[in-house]
């Protein structure tokens, strides 16, 4: 989906979230349906997974990390990990897009510093992040 976002004509584009067909069941738990699991690119990040969400303006994104692929144990579902806590919104082990903020994020109850989310397109999402001028790299170890 790519749609003009208002006067300044910044285009919005939608990115969806692999789901993977072994995965379906168990992201049900989390309310996870096809037309709910996306990431919105415009002046804002508009992260969707389910139940869970995350917003935030793009100025706010300092940096973004291709990695993977994961362990499916490890990757699938909302989670926020202990050590660092950060949140992933992951429908596949295959790979994500990580983003850290300058301010960390008040969302689902926490403070999160970053964000994985496992878009269908990976390079073209860090393109688009790139393309507004937040500098990133792919660092997939399996390149």
């Amino acid at each position: 989906m790519e749609q003009l976002s208002g006067p300044s004509e910044r285009r919005s584009r939608r990115f969806p979230i692999t789901v993977g067909r072994k995965s379906r069941p168990l992201l049900r738990l989390f309310g996870v349906k096809g037309d709910n699991a996306y990431v919105d690119l415009g002046e804002e990040l508009d992260a969707r997974f389910g139940w869970a969400r995350l917003r935030t303006p793009v100025s706010n994104i300092e940096s973004w990390r291709i990695e993977g692929p994961w362990l499916w144990i490890t990757a699938i579902g909302v989670r926020r990990s202990i050590r660092h806590h950060d949140v992933t919104f992951a429908g596949t082990a295959r790979g994500g897009v990580r983003m850290d903020f300058r301010e960390p994020v008040r969302a689902l109850g926490f403070s999160v510093p970053a964000l994985y989310v496992t878009v269908e397109d990976l390079e073209g999402f860090a393109a688009a992040l790139g393309a507004r001028g937040i500098l990133g790299l792919d660092a997939r170890h399996w390149r």
